[in-house]
């Protein structure tokens, strides 16, 4: 580092060249460190002086410190290592942001690398994604890649597609793909994730413009889609036994059966979630934790449930796991087999279960208060669709009955 002009303040500019603009310095704190900032120059403005009592024009600045610190006088080589990795990551905040205010003020900025193969692009994403969709951005990226292959007009791009491809048309194609191909909310699903990358793109400047803006797809949130298990299919399930079959699996898909829960949260499901002697399961929902009210679920066991969880076995403690599960998609490839080797001819996920469990209780009675608590939902406006699905079964068992003769009856 250059040497050091402090000035009258504690604070020195690390940027030697005049035409950086936001310029990097540093403030030279008492505790021994110095804290990053930038400062940004926007010209002159002019502004009303109380003291003079006129308009004076003075120098537009704005200072911007980084929370970044610097040992100010390094000792040891571990010191001076911090220091580089710190001073290195805050030239890089500074380019960054001297981009920015180009944009912003002249209307362009300095080109990135525009070698950018998006399907790459989507996949580092991905990598460096945690939270607890990742198997959906996963999803979204494989629909993308099928769409290219399948399609006449996009399969030049299957191998390879830059950014600047990516255009309004091949977006309104790719969501009427997505619609054709998927059940329920899926193709919704899957086209909002796709927009959580784009929209990242076009924040970092990856992308010059959003192609998918205007374009969405909606779902009638109030209608079941999705095949459920009656009373009758769940008592055949339970009754058929197939050794090839994984025993946890077989335990977590009953227990979410007569629990409703999702399968993100059933694989995370813990003994201490367990109150014995309560016989209650309390847990946060994985896919509202932090940001619902609601998160949190608390639902009553019966003696059948409670011994299905069981106690934790040797080695085991209150942390261990209930169900010992793999992947989602191994999960429900398994259900599926149970399912078609008990005879029973529809399409059943793991997500079923849930939608089996509370069209099942409001057949028996529940009311809908109850239901959406046992859900987790944070209102009614979810749990209306189990109400929907209740009414069509009630038309179909009707329906059901012999034809009714009037000639014969008059």
């Amino acid at each position: 580092m250059a040497r050091k002009d402090i000035r009258s303040d504690n604070t020195y500019l690390i940027s030697k060249n005049t035409t950086d603009n936001p310029k990097l310095g540093a403030k030279v704190l008492r505790n021994g460190t110095e804290s990053l900032f930038l400062d940004f120059y926007f010209g002159y403005k002019k502004h009303f002086s109380e003291k003079l009592q006129k308009d004076v024009i003075a120098v537009d600045r704005r200072r911007e410190f980084l929370s970044l610190y610097l040992w100010q006088a390094p000792r040891t080589p571990e010191e001076r290592a911090q220091n580089k990795e710190t001073l290195d990551l805050a030239l890089k905040i500074r380019f960054e942001k001297g981009q920015e205010l180009l944009d912003n003020t002249e209307g362009y900025r300095l080109k990135k690398d525009q070698n950018i193969d998006f399907l790459e692009y989507f996949q580092g994403y991905i990598n460096d994604y945690t939270k607890k969709d990742k198997r959906m951005m996963e999803m979204a990226l494989r629909r993308f890649k099928s769409f290219l292959e399948e399609s006449n007009e996009y399969r030049k791009y299957a191998r390879c597609i830059k950014p600047e491809s990516l255009n309004k048309d091949m977006m309104v194609a790719f969501s009427e793909y997505l619609q054709a191909h998927s059940k329920g909310e899926g193709a919704k699903s899957c086209f909002q994730r796709f927009k959580k990358v784009i929209n990242y793109a076009v924040e970092h400047g990856d992308m010059k413009k959003n192609p998918c803006i205007g374009i969405t797809i909606k779902v009638d949130d109030q209608q079941l889609k999705k095949d459920i298990l009656s009373e009758e299919e769940i008592e055949t399930l339970l009754n058929f036994h197939d050794p090839k079959q994984s025993p946890e699996i077989r335990r977590a898909f009953i227990f979410c059966l007569y629990c409703g829960l999702r399968f993100c949260d059933v694989k995370d499901l813990m003994y201490k979630n367990v109150n014995y002697s309560l016989r209650l399961l309390s847990f946060e929902q994985n896919k509202t934790k932090g940001h619902s009210a609601a998160s949190g679920v608390v639902i009553p066991l019966s003696d059948g449930i409670i011994q299905l969880i069981g106690q934790p076995g040797p080695g085991e403690n209150s942390s261990s796991l209930i169900f010992k599960l793999p992947s989602y998609t191994m999960c429900c490839k398994s259900v599926q087999r149970w399912v078609e080797h008990a005879g029973i001819d529809k399409h059943i996920t793991w997500h079923c279960a849930r939608h089996s469990f509370a069209v099942n209780i409001l057949n028996k009675g529940a009311n809908i208060k109850t239901v959406a608590s046992l859900l987790g939902h944070s209102g009614l406006k979810h749990t209306e669709k189990y109400t929907r699905a209740i009414d069509s079964l009630k038309s179909e068992a009707i329906n059901s009955l012999n034809a009714l003769n009037i000639d014969k009856i008059l």
